[in-house]
């Protein structure tokens, strides 16, 4: 692309071609590449946590804190952040938003490692499914919002399906309401916190939060005999390393995406992640799911079909006073 200056020496037919479209084409086209790149990465998150049994979820999740804080501080050396996270921990009110979206985090992690590693991933993959609806809930009950018709039929819906799900389970899945609740506040703790600091510095501050909790707990399942880092061959010990490259990617991915497409479209994208998730869990775990069970997950994706249908709309009338304010 031409520079500024080289931009004002051009003719005017060389300036008024029709090259804007296709940049914003070529932006939206790696935008949709980075939000697949990350959502199925962390769709397919279940096959690496099953490579890694026989370790236990609280030991996955240790390895994967303390190795992405080494990935996160070659990352601020390579990028040249050290003044950003400086300025991060020395601002008091986005260190400490920081500090509450690491302890979300950790909860989902944990929950989300407990459910793949002990038979329970369809359940965790509903976590994710329900997860939009939770982020409607927390616009009403935080944000006092008002809610349009289509999302209160579609979060009545997910009540329903909630219900259906609790009486074939025999229990509030309870897997399920943590990861979607503790994302969603995760979510809405990071937006108030995003201007402020960019993804690498976010990531950095909410690892070094945790890794000291992370550290004390690989000690003492080292000295416990509890961890499996150095006691399950060279394979295993790599896999656990490879946590913070794992961790560090998508996220990376998803800001890239995030950076260059509406929030509509990533609204669309989110299904990708729990639908591989599902596939994952039935395909290759071969978890069973009765009838009463597809209906209540039937009843979770029609309420994903409402709420996809409000926000579509939304983005169709949005766009359109958009073009009508330009035009006036």
């Amino acid at each position: 692309m031409p520079t500024p200056a080289e931009t004002n020496s051009l003719p005017k037919t060389a300036v008024t071609a029709p090259a804007g479209p296709k940049a914003v084409d070529k932006e939206t086209t790696a935008g949709i590449l980075f939000g697949f790149g990350a959502y199925g990465l962390w769709g397919l998150l279940p096959l690496y946590f099953f490579a890694l049994m026989p370790a236990s979820a609280v030991e996955i999740v240790a390895n994967r804190v303390v190795w992405s804080l080494l990935f996160c501080i070659l990352l601020i050396t390579v990028t040249r952040s050290w003044r950003a996270l400086a300025a991060a921990f020395h601002d008091r009110s986005v260190f400490g938003t920081l500090a509450i979206a690491a302890a979300l985090i950790a909860v989902n992690w944990l929950t989300y490692t407990y459910g793949v590693t002990t038979g329970q991933a369809v359940e965790a993959a509903l976590g994710y499914f329900i997860n939009p609806l939770v982020s409607v809930l927390l616009g009403v009950f935080v944000l006092k919002e008002k809610l349009r018709p289509l999302q209160w039929a579609a979060v009545g819906i997910g009540f329903v399906a909630v219900g259906v799900l609790t009486v074939s389970y025999g229990k509030l899945p309870w897997i399920a309401l943590t990861l979607a609740v503790s994302f969603g506040l995760y979510g809405f703790v990071k937006k108030r916190v995003g201007p402020k600091v960019d993804a690498v510095t976010s990531l950095s501050v909410e690892t070094i939060v945790l890794a000291p909790i992370a550290a004390a707990t690989m000690v003492f399942l080292g000295i416990s005999g509890s961890a499996t880092l150095a006691t399950q061959g060279p394979g295993h010990f790599w896999l656990l390393v490879a946590s913070g490259v794992i961790t560090a990617v998508p996220l990376l991915f998803f800001g890239a995406s995030a950076r260059r497409l509406p929030m509509t479209t990533i609204g669309l994208l989110q299904y990708v992640a729990p639908l591989l998730q599902f596939i994952v869990a039935l395909v290759v775990f071969q978890e069973a799911m009765t009838a009463s069970r597809w209906i209540g997950f039937g009843v979770v994706w029609l309420a994903l079909l409402v709420l996809t249908v409000d926000m579509l709309r939304m983005a169709g009338k949005n766009s359109m006073a958009r073009k009508l304010a330009r035009s006036a």
